[in-house]
């Protein structure tokens, strides 16, 4: 098969159409029925012109920004160039921007492959992703494994995008979040209160692209009209990122493994914000599931 190709997984009412060759992205994930084809992520039934515009797409060697693409890390330091003009602090990692090679598909499952070599982000490393589709919801997990014969830093995520109305709710539960600067940077960490309250809000148009901590690993998305509602879980996951740009239409919710800006911080302090270290041929995983439940 050739990365071009889409990938398309159907299980009872429900389709999810894959990109490879995009940053091994989920094109589109629909609700298929009466009222006709729905989407439960943002995105079409075909290959996006760029990962920006697809349903969702996956975080891997680090999840959200590195401060000025610096930073230190035994004895080095690691210089990334931006890699999302015009902000000037790269971000996600490489897969994201990548081509994936599918390396298995059924009618309701793939697992997806990138391999990259030393470079710019100066360790070898292997992500692979295995995508399930069931009658209930879709399950995307990713793993990563060190390739090099050095220490190297790793975290993982899920950014998926939703659509959304002035009705829509998202229900979880954080305890912190961190506000931001105007560089969508960490600033201060507060209580997760007034603004930064995740319990039962509408979240269309709230003006936020902030950091979560201490997430119960469940979150429920609901828009009254819609014949389902979504559940998004990751038991790998404790922190949370929300995205809800003030316009509208569409918002995100990552489950990620790190704290935005972890690798910036002292080594010392990378356990607190759940920035992983692998040694050479360790692999570390995130599962998100998305369920799909009528209403």
């Amino acid at each position: 098969m050739s990365a071009n190709d889409l990938v398309v997984l159907r299980a009872g009412r429900l389709e999810a159409v894959l990109a490879p060759c995009v940053g091994g992205c989920v094109a589109a994930f629909d609700w298929v029925g009466p009222q006709g084809r729905i989407p439960v992520l943002r995105g079409a039934p075909r290959r996006p012109a760029t990962v920006l515009d697809a349903g969702s797409f996956p975080l891997v060697p680090y999840v959200n920004r590195i401060r000025g693409g610096r930073f230190g890390f035994r004895g080095r330091e690691v210089v990334q160039a931006p890699n999302m003009p015009p902000d000037p602090s790269p971000l996600h990692g490489q897969g994201w921007l990548g081509a994936w090679q599918v390396t298995a598909q059924s009618e309701d499952s793939a697992e997806l492959r990138f391999v990259h070599p030393r470079g710019e982000w100066p360790w070898a490393y292997e992500a692979v992703q295995r995508i399930a589709l069931d009658t209930g919801g879709l399950t995307l997990a990713i793993e990563c494994r060190n390739g090099d014969d050095a220490p190297m830093p790793c975290g993982l995520g899920h950014h998926p995008y939703f659509p959304c109305t002035a009705e829509t709710r998202l229900d979880t539960e954080v305890s912190c979040a961190w506000t931001i600067d105007d560089k969508v940077l960490p600033v201060e960490r507060v209580p997760a209160e007034g603004r930064y309250d995740l319990r039962n809000r509408p979240i269309c148009g709230q003006g936020l692209d902030n950091g979560f901590g201490g997430w119960g690993g469940h979150a429920r998305i609901e828009t009254p009209g819609l014949p389902f509602a979504v559940s998004l879980a990751s038991s790998d996951a404790r922190f949370f990122q929300v995205y809800s740009p003030a316009a509208g239409g569409l918002f995100v919710a990552e489950p990620v493994s790190h704290a935005n800006a972890a690798l910036n911080a002292p080594e010392a302090d990378w356990a607190a914000l759940s920035m992983r270290v692998l040694e050479p041929d360790e692999t570390m995983r995130l599962t998100m599931h998305l369920e799909v439940e009528p209403v």
